[in-house]
């Protein structure tokens, strides 16, 4: 078997090489290599970056141009409902509120509606709710009659806050109180002043209310000194809470004269509440 194995030459001799390397070249040469492959890995990321946001643009584009109209066919509003209107119609609500027919319902500002409403003299407070998919709510709570304003010849319909709901001329309701003395330009502006003497009026007729029948007239030409009349009797009120000088009075009444509060006010005049602690009694013929 020798015989046919070849014997291996020996190689020829060569210039020798010179292995030796230097450390420093060769941590920087890692370092170059380093740098470009971040590099080249930022690169990646940042094209990745913009072409999903590409890519996203473009369909969210797709997305509106034919999704858009199915949107507002499902969000259309249908229904404007309208609750607490007894005074009012839902009809004189529904143009308040000036919604436009096929507006989409999540364009509707619903304090802007809410504003629109509640600039009618008659409407308290209203409330304005979106209800998915196609209605929309109108839930309102009226100003309530109190009384009867009269202010130069003229008469008006006011709310418990001395808000003027109507003006009614020379009509008269004379179911509600009828309060006097208030200054019409005050009135007609809603002053401050003006609607707290209104107010202490109807605050006065209701206490006074409780204890005779009969329309009740108050005199508001002093708020700090009010007068009610009522079956012929006048009664003055001072600064006093009204309540604990009617009360004053309650407890007295039954000690008078029986006949002079039967009802018809033949011999009791007037009675004067204004002094703390007393209570003055005038008869008349």
């Amino acid at each position: 078997m020798r015989l046919f194995k070849k014997k291996r030459l020996p190689k020829a001799p060569g210039p020798r090489k010179n292995e030796w390397k230097d450390p420093q070249g060769d941590r920087a040469m890692k370092g170059t290599r380093r740098l470009r492959t971040e590099k080249r890995s930022t690169l990646v990321r940042w094209a990745k970056v913009v072409t999903s946001t590409v890519c996203a643009a473009v369909l969210i584009g797709v997305a509106a141009t034919y999704s858009g109209p199915a949107l507002q066919d499902l969000l259309e509003i249908k229904t404007i409902s309208v609750e607490g209107v007894y005074h009012l119609d839902n009809k004189q609500v529904r143009d308040l509120a000036k919604v436009k027919p096929g507006v989409p319902l999540h364009h509707i500002v619903t304090t802007v509606i809410k504003e629109q409403v509640e600039a009618h003299p008659w409407v308290k407070t209203a409330d304005v709710t979106r209800i998915p998919f196609h209605e929309l709510r109108i839930s309102v709570i009226e100003r309530k009659p109190a009384a009867i304003v009269r202010a130069e010849s003229q008469n008006f319909l006011c709310d418990e806050d001395g808000h003027v709901l109507n003006r009614l001329g020379q009509l008269d309701n004379e179911a509600l109180p009828l309060v006097t003395g208030i200054d019409l330009p005050g009135l007609v502006r809603g002053t401050e002043s003006v609607r707290h003497a209104v107010v202490s009026g109807i605050e006065l007729a209701r206490v006074v209310g409780q204890s005779f029948d009969g329309r009740l007239h108050v005199l508001a030409d002093n708020p700090s000194s009010l007068v009610a009349l009522v079956q012929g009797m006048r009664f003055q009120f001072g600064d006093e809470a009204l309540k604990e000088q009617w009360e004053r009075f309650r407890r007295v009444k039954s000690t008078l004269k029986a006949q002079n509060f039967d009802g018809l006010g033949r011999h009791v005049r007037e009675v004067d509440l204004r002094y703390e602690n007393r209570i003055i009694v005038r008869e008349g013929g």
